[in-house]
């Protein structure tokens, strides 16, 4: 069921309340309409729903550039909430890669019940490549199983071993229960304000995303150098093809992409390690690189462009090989 609501919180509360209904909600929106969303986006996880914001980035801030792209919601996506409210938060890297992000989020989210902030790009939406349409039969199912009543006291806020509460459907017979935007009792989800259940409420609700590394894909290097070019989102392409055109200069680098963000992939402090420099481009002043540098303590390089579309490849070969080289971007 689709519908053009009236404006940005009607539209995300509206997706909650399909949520909360045992639907998959999903609201889509660009960088300022995001802003608009982040109270309900702090309810959503607060009330441990799964919920899917489709952010398709533009240049800003406010009305900024609309039919220009940028990367730079990823620090508003991260950490653009009241208290401590995390969040899932990937990332789609090419027009078709958006078709299995967009079923990612959705098996994230029913997983840890927990909205998804899924960032897409203007220059993802507006771009095309040729795609192979997909076997569905091939695609792992995504299982959801809503609960019934066993006659005992319902705890909806009771964690499987993904540390998710269950996923009722208003109506059910047995189990009724409280459900709004103030701090839950653990267990039984009754207003609470005591001190140690809420150090213990957020504790559960940032645990249970970084349980995620278990299911997500570690992170895949390609090539063999001490000089490792990361990315997330649209700059894939343009990262392949400058170290394309660095090969042929005879200059060595691996590439790394990320299409996971929070959490990142189990072995990406790992892979960090096993290189002596890390560049990162980026289109925004450098919102990867702040979070790479502050998470693992690695002293990374940014490449970054503001000029609302993608790098121009040569250009960013030049870059990458000046920073090899030990000069500035």
């Amino acid at each position: 069921k689709t519908f053009q609501a009236e404006d940005e919180i009607a539209a995300v509360v509206s997706a909650i309340g399909a949520s909360f209904a045992g639907q998959i909600g999903v609201t889509g929106t660009s960088g300022p309409g995001l802003a608009l969303k982040t109270e309900a986006v702090g309810l959503a996880a607060m009330m441990e729903l799964p919920l899917i914001v489709v952010n398709v980035q533009r240049a800003g801030p406010a009305t900024g550039m609309p039919t220009k792209s940028e990367q730079a919601d990823l620090l508003q996506s991260m950490f653009g909430r009241s208290g401590e409210c995390p969040v899932i938060v990937i990332a789609a890297s090419s027009p078709g890669d958006c078709f299995f992000m967009a079923i990612e989020s959705v098996r994230l989210a029913t997983r840890a019940m927990c909205p998804v902030i899924f960032l897409s790009e203007g220059s993802l939406g507006n771009a095309a490549e040729p795609w192979k349409i997909p076997d569905l039969d091939l695609i792992p199912p995504i299982e959801v199983t809503h609960p019934e009543s066993n006659g005992e006291p319902f705890l909806p806020y009771q964690r499987d071993e993904h540390g998710a509460r269950p996923w009722a459907v208003p109506g059910t017979v047995g189990l009724e229960h409280r459900l709004g935007g103030l701090e839950k009792e653990d267990l039984t989800g009754n207003v609470c304000y005591d001190n140690a259940n809420h150090a213990l409420m957020t504790k559960n609700r940032a645990e249970k995303i970084q349980k995620l590394q278990d299911v997500i894909p570690h992170l895949e290097v390609h090539g063999e150098s001490d000089t490792l070019v990361l990315g997330w989102g649209s700059t894939k392409g343009s990262i392949l093809t400058a170290t394309s055109i660095l090969k042929e200069r005879g200059v060595s680098v691996a590439t790394a992409h990320l299409n996971y963000l929070n959490p990142f992939p189990k072995n990406l402090g790992e892979v960090l390690a096993n290189h002596k420099r890390v560049i990162i481009p980026e289109i925004n002043t450098g919102q990867l690189r702040m979070i790479i540098r502050s998470e693992f303590l690695v002293d990374a390089v940014g490449i970054n462009n503001c000029h609302g579309r993608s790098f121009y490849v040569k250009e960013l070969a030049d870059e990458i090989e000046q920073v090899m080289q030990g000069g500035d971007t």
